[in-house]
C-alpha cells in the first residue's frame, strides 16, 4: 500500500534523487494551507506563513483552522516527517525559499470587485526580505493583470541587482475533497513569462506528471482568466437547470430526469446540473462579480456572467417562497433546517443559500431550528437567532415543516418514520431532491422538491 501511494502522489519520485524545493505559502487560508501541505506530501521543504499567530500556534498544535476531510493527517504527517512548518515571519520564509506562493485571501469588495490589498502588501514584504532570485507564485484567484502589479511592486521595492520571476499558478481546489483535487487534479495551469519560471514549476509539479496530469503552459494573463472562466462557467451551468428548474414546475415535468437527459451529451456533462436554492461559497459568486467588474474595467459588458448574478438572486426568493407556501405563512411557525453550509463536507457558510434564506424566515417572523454536521460554529455569527440542535431528529421535534438546504450524506438516510413523527406536521421541503416524491407521498408527506411536479397527496 505504501508503494502504491508513493507512486500515485510522487514521493518515490523525490526518493530516487528528484529535485526537492524549498518552499513558502503566505497565507494558512483554505488555499494556502492545503497547498503547503500537499507541495509538503510531494517531498518539497515548505514553511506556511500566517500574521495571525493564534492560528499558526494552533496549527503546530494540529488544530485545523477549518473542516476538510484529510486535512489533520496530511498536516500530521508532513509536521512529523519536518517537510511542513508553520511561521508568522514572511521575512524567515522568503529569505530561505527558492519559490514564494501567494495565497492570501482576495475577498469581495461592495462592488463586487477583487480586494488587492493583501497581495499587495505581500508583495511589498516579499521584496523587502529578498536577497536573491526567487520565483514569485500568485495562487490566489486575481483579476488579470494583478500579475504585472505584482511584478511592478516588487521591482519597485527589491534592492538593486535581485532578480525575480512572477508567475501565476490558479488553484482549482472543491472544497470537501480539496487534497484529491491537488493530488489528482484535471490539470494544472502554469502562466509564466519566462522560460527558467515555467521550467521551476513544471518541476515542482513533476509527481504529477506520473499520473499523465495535463499541463497547461501559458503567459500569466491566460492562466488569470482561465480560473474565472472556469468558475463562471460551472455557475452557469448551476443557474441554468435551476431556471429550467423553475419551467418544469410551471411546466408539470421532473428537472431530475431533464437533467439526466442533457448530462448523458458528453459534449455537456452530467456535473453542476443539479437544481437546488443556488450557488454559494467563497469561490463562485465572488468570482461571478470580480469577472464582471474588472471585464467592465476593460471596457467589456459580459451578459451571460451578469445573467448568473441575476438568476442566483432570485432562485434565493424562489425558495424562501416556496418555504412560505409549503408551510402555509412562516409568521409563528417552527421551521427545522437541516444544513446550513453551501455544500457538503465543508463548514464554510460564506454565501450559504442556507444562511440567506434561513435568516430572511426569522425576519419574517419564524422560529428556525438547525442542525449542520461541520458548520454550527461558524453560523452563530450569522444566526445569533436560531435555535442549534444536537441532530436532525432534534430539529424535527414540534418543527412545522423540516426543510433540506445541504446534501450531507447522514441526511440523505434519514429514518423517514421517525422524522414524520416528531414533526407537528408532516411537511418536507427537499432543496436538494435528495428523496423520492412518491415514497414520501406514500408515507403520507406533504413533499415539495426542486423542478418537480407538484402534488400535496
Amino acid at each position: 500500500m505504501a508503494e502504491e501511494r508513493e507512486a500515485a502522489f510522487g514521493l518515490a519520485h523525490f526518493r530516487r534523487g528528484g529535485k526537492v524545493r524549498r518552499l513558502a505559502v503566505i497565507g494558512a487560508g483554505y488555499v494556502g494551507l492545503v497547498s503547503a501541505a500537499c507541495f509538503a506530501d510531494f517531498g518539497n521543504e515548505v514553511v506556511c506563513v500566517d500574521t495571525d499567530a493564534a492560528r499558526i500556534d494552533g496549527l503546530r498544535r494540529l488544530k485545523m483552522p477549518f473542516y476538510e476531510p484529510g486535512l489533520l493527517d496530511l498536516v500530521r504527517r508532513n509536521t512529523a516527517e519536518s517537510r511542513l512548518t508553520f511561521s508568522t515571519s514572511v521575512a524567515d520564509a522568503v529569505a530561505r525559499a527558492e519559490v514564494v506562493f501567494i495565497a492570501v485571501g482576495t475577498p469581495a469588495s461592495r462592488s463586487g470587485e477583487a480586494d488587492l490589498s493583501g497581495v499587495r502588501a505581500v508583495a511589498r514584504q516579499i521584496a523587502a526580505n529578498m536577497r536573491s532570485y526567487k520565483l514569485i507564485v500568485q495562487k490566489s484567484t486575481v483579476p488579470v493583470g494583478t500579475g504585472a502589479m505584482v511584478r511592478s511592486i516588487v521591482r519597485r521595492y527589491c534592492r538593486k541587482g535581485v532578480s525575480f520571476d512572477v508567475a501565476s499558478n490558479p488553484e482549482f481546489l472543491r472544497e470537501g475533497s480539496a487534497i484529491e483535487n491537488f493530488m489528482r487534479p484535471d490539470r494544472v495551469v502554469i502562466g509564466t513569462w519566462s522560460k527558467k519560471a515555467e521550467s521551476m514549476l513544471s518541476e515542482i509539479y513533476a509527481p504529477l506528471y506520473l499520473i499523465e496530469t495535463p499541463m497547461v503552459k501559458t503567459t500569466v494573463e491566460t492562466a488569470e482568466l482561465i480560473k474565472y472562466a472556469a468558475n463562471v462557467f460551472l455557475a452557469t451551468k448551476v443557474s441554468f437547470i435551476n431556471e429550467m428548474a423553475r419551467l418544469c414546475e410551471t411546466l408539470g415535468a421532473d428537472v431530475q430526469v431533464v437533467a439526466k437527459a442533457v448530462g448523458l451529451d458528453r459534449r455537456i456533462g452530467p456535473k453542476f446540473l443539479h437544481a437546488g436554492p443556488g450557488i454559494g461559497g467563497s469561490c463562485l459568486p465572488k468570482d461571478t462579480a470580480a469577472l464582471v467588474r474588472f471585464a467592465e474595467a476593460a471596457g467589456h459588458r459580459l451578459l451571460i456572467p451578469r445573467a448568473v448574478q441575476a438568476i442566483n438572486k432570485s432562485q434565493r426568493t424562489f425558495v424562501l417562497e416556496k418555504i412560505e407556501k409549503a408551510l402555509g405563512g412562516l409568521k409563528g411557525k417552527t421551521v427545522g433546517v437541516l444544513g446550513l453550509s453551501f455544500k457538503p463536507e465543508t463548514d464554510d457558510v460564506r454565501d450559504s443559500p442556507a444562511v440567506y434564506v434561513t435568516k430572511a424566515m426569522l425576519s419574517r417572523g419564524a422560529r428556525v431550528r438547525v442542525f449542520d454536521p461541520a458548520a454550527m460554529q461558524a453560523a452563530r455569527a450569522l444566526l445569533p437567532r436560531a435555535d442549534y440542535c444536537k441532530n436532525a431528529y432534534e430539529v424535527c421535534r414540534g418543527a412545522s415543516g423540516l426543510v433540506i438546504f445541504t446534501e450531507w450524506n447522514e441526511f440523505r438516510r434519514l429514518d423517514l418514520a421517525r422524522v414524520k413523527g416528531l414533526l407537528k406536521r408532516p411537511v418536507m421541503v427537499d432543496l436538494r431532491n435528495v428523496y423520492e416524491p412518491d415514497e414520501l407521498r406514500a408515507m403520507g408527506f406533504k413533499y415539495f422538491g426542486v423542478g418537480r411536479p407538484h402534488k400535496t397527496g
